[in-house]
């Protein structure tokens, strides 16, 4: 039972991360690394980087 939760938070993860991520520059396919937890703050804090140096503009 732990996998299916665990498989469809991931799902749920990836799939929004895949279309977020090619308009900050990063390829689409590093949301796959969502699959190790820690990946998912590390992707949130990139992302804020580029954020942030896009309003800079």
């Amino acid at each position: 039972m732990e996998f299916i939760i665990w498989a469809f938070l991931v799902v749920v993860t990836v799939i929004p991360m895949m279309k977020l991520l090619p308009h900050f520059g990063i390829h689409q396919y590093w949301a796959f690394i969502c699959v190790i937890s820690p990946a998912v703050v590390v992707l949130l804090w990139v992302m804020a980087m580029k954020l942030q140096e896009l309003d800079r503009r």
